[in-house]
């Protein structure tokens, strides 16, 4: 096997290095008097290893390399810097950044795993030269602090199993890991820094999810976290990127006590080439995920022992009392929530998939209404499943990964998900069979919000780089369990904006026994958790570049018909794929309309593959006075949730514009 030009292998034809079976002969030394015996399993074809110990053979066993997101187009030339200087240069770095506000400098860093003995230097003439700054005790003057800077999947498997408990490999590879007492995000622990910009700039008050705190709190966290993280004898530093547009991506830089979490982000980020790595300089924005240690109750703003804090200016972010890695995905979403419209760009909280045309579709949607379902289909190319950008030239996915939903999940379900589950992806909080460690999908013994994360390349037909033009349509999905939305209805421009700052689904009451009554839900932008301006602001954004590329506005029901829940029956879904595909193909487009009562919705009279009669939902019901009412009930709850925008004033005269208000429901 030789080393290529581009860093890759090939394997020789010759037989050189091998005895008769094929197997490497051995380099051995009489065991009497040291003197070599020649002819005992000697091979002169190659290079003697000069080992002398097992710690310089398991030196030279490691070959330096970096972890890649794959990335078409040949790779340049490392920068002129010597290996020594370039770690210097990381080190300090990351040295600044966990350098607290009190101290002068941070904490001075050793790099590697501190609880292996170091290495006898090696002693072949063209290996890598591992630099070793001067040791010295960190600024609490009790341990070392070691950096253990872009580790691979191996190595972070390794550091999981060996030191964090409940940390184990599943029969298909994937490590699975405990996220601890908190099993999902605590969107009320959110804090967000209030100072003279983000006063005027961010979307505050009722219905937004921005919780502000001050700026004197949020360093006061940030010193606990600081030394909690220098505290330990070790802490995991991800440098990697955010958004596959290269002119608009981000360097996010991440600070963690976990190898799980340094694991998730590693799949959820982008990953940089050695290149970029060699290049990376200052990151745009730091986490430190102190998850493992909670805030103090009795600081200012505080209401538990967990506190998730932002601080835009200082573009930084905080975590203390939680060990959800959710955390840090939908805080650095949050941030490209802001920084990418200051830049005129569009944050979307989307799935996106592009056609063999190139036709791209966004598809928009809340938990249960089939938006990775939908968006996953083997005859088109995965853009990404749930952040993106829309920028000048097109899509961008913001991920460099994917973060499904694993409960019941199935191989004849959801084949790729499935398969993604291997080595590499990290599982969490499921349930596995002791022996044979086969993952139980249906178990939901530590939470129904079982979660698995993987780089997106696991998906076969990802479209690597994640970008593409300009999207032709774009899909609002809402599962109604009122049963009174049609299947599919195309939006005027003012009414995709209507329903997209609504965000509609439905969920079922609950688990009470007899309850049946849906419950509707509104999320603004379909991710009303993670936006940071008022929602008007992300719909006027969309309306400006559909209408200037031309794209066409769906609002898709995968819910009910016949009926509400529990007396009519979900569409079925082999109707909503023929639909969707209706609108990829542009077939929809050209179809004949009618216009329904009260919402003001055009509905197709014809899709090929559906039944004409469920188009317009008030011919599946049987009561049709139950119909009407239940129609007037769901938009008055519409009517209700937009009150919260109506009366919005965006800087001094920028407010929600009477169109917007005439495309709601007229009852």
């Amino acid at each position: 096997m030789a080393a290529t030009g581009n860093g890759e292998f090939s394997f020789s034809n010759t037989a050189a290095g091998t005895a008769r079976n094929g197997l490497t002969k051995i380099q051995t030394t009489a065991s009497g008097g040291g003197k070599k015996q020649s002819e005992i399993c000697h091979d002169d074809s190659g290079t003697p290893v000069k080992a002398q110990t097992i710690d310089e053979l398991h030196s030279l066993q490691r070959k330096r390399s970096a972890p890649t997101t794959p990335i078409t187009g040949a790779q340049g030339s490392f920068a002129a810097v010597s290996e020594e200087e370039r770690q210097k240069q990381q080190l300090q770095s990351i040295s600044a950044s966990l350098a607290s506000l009190t101290r002068e400098t941070g904490p001075k860093v050793v790099k590697g795993d501190p609880a292996r003995k170091s290495e006898t230097p090696k002693v072949s003439q063209d290996t890598h030269h591992y630099f070793t700054p001067t040791v010295a005790v960190s600024d609490s003057g009790l341990k070392f602090t070691h950096i253990l800077y872009n580790l691979s999947p191996a190595e972070l498997y390794e550091q999981a199993i060996k030191y964090e408990k409940g940390s184990f490999i599943t029969s298909s590879g994937a490590l699975a890991t405990l996220s601890g007492a908190k099993t999902g995000r605590c969107p009320r622990d959110k804090r967000v820094v209030k100072d003279e910009t983000t006063e005027d700039e961010l979307w505050w008050g009722k219905g937004s999810p921005n919780i502000e705190m001050d700026e004197h709190t949020f360093l006061v966290n940030r010193e606990r976290a600081v030394d909690y993280l220098n505290s330990l004898d070790k802490v995991f530093v991800n440098d990697q990127f955010l958004n596959w547009d290269p002119v608009n991506r981000i360097k996010v830089r991440i600070v963690s006590a976990r190898a799980y979490h340094s694991l998730f982000m590693h799949n959820m980020c982008i990953r940089p080439t050695p290149e970029e790595l060699e290049n990376f300089g200052t990151p745009d924005f730091t986490i430190y995920n102190a998850g493992q240690f909670p805030c103090n109750r009795y600081t200012h703003y505080m209401t538990s022992s967990t506190s998730i804090d932002l601080n835009l200016a200082r573009r930084e972010m905080v975590i203390l009392g939680t060990q959800y890695a959710g955390e840090m995905k939908k805080g650095l979403f949050s941030v490209m929530h802001y920084l990418m419209p200051k830049r005129q760009i569009l944050s979307l909280h989307s799935g996106c998939n592009m056609g063999k045309d190139g036709d791209v579709a966004l598809f928009f949607g809340l938990s249960g209404t089939g938006k990775t379902t939908l968006s996953t289909d083997h005859n088109r190319y995965l853009i990404g499943d749930d952040e993106h950008c829309w920028g000048e030239n097109g899509v961008s996915n913001i991920e460099g990964g994917c973060y499904a939903k694993c409960v019941d999940l199935s191989r004849e379900k959801e084949p790729d998900i499935w398969n993604a589950i291997k080595f590499g992806t990290v599982v969490e909080n499921v349930v596995f069979e002791e022996h044979t460690r086969e993952v139980d999908y249906s178990d939901k013994s530590v939470t129904e919000n079982t979660r698995a994360a993987y780089p997106i390349e696991y998906i076969p037909n990802a479209k690597i780089p994640c970008v593409g033009p300009h999207p032709k349509n774009v899909i609002l999905l809402a599962c109604d369990a009122f049963g009174v939305l049609p299947p599919v209805s195309k939006l005027s421009l003012a009414q995709t904006m209507y329903h997209f700052i609504s965000g509609y689904t439905a969920l079922v009451a609950g688990t009470e026994e007899g309850v049946k009554e849906p419950r509707a839900t509104f999320s603004a932008c379909f991710g009303a958790a993670f936006i940071m301006l008022h929602p008007t602001k992300y719909a006027a954004m969309l309306a400006e570049k559909m209408q200037k590329h031309g794209a066409t506005g769906w609002l898709v029901n995968t819910g009910w018909s016949r009926g509400s829940y529990g007396s009519g029956s979900r569409i079925k879904l082999a109707y909503t794929r023929k639909i969707i595909d209706a609108i990829h193909s542009g077939r929809l487009l050209e179809a004949s309309y009618k216009k329904t009562d009260v919402f003001g919705l055009e509905v197709p009279t014809e899709v090929e593959g559906v039944p004409s009669e469920i188009l317009d939902p008030v011919n599946t019901w049987s009561d049709k006075k139950a119909y009407k009412d239940t129609l007037l009930k769901l938009a008055d709850l519409f009517k209700n949730n937009f009150e919260t925008f109506t009366g919005y004033k965006i800087g001094k005269d920028n407010k929600l514009t009477e169109e917007i208000l005439a495309a709601g429901p007229i009852c």
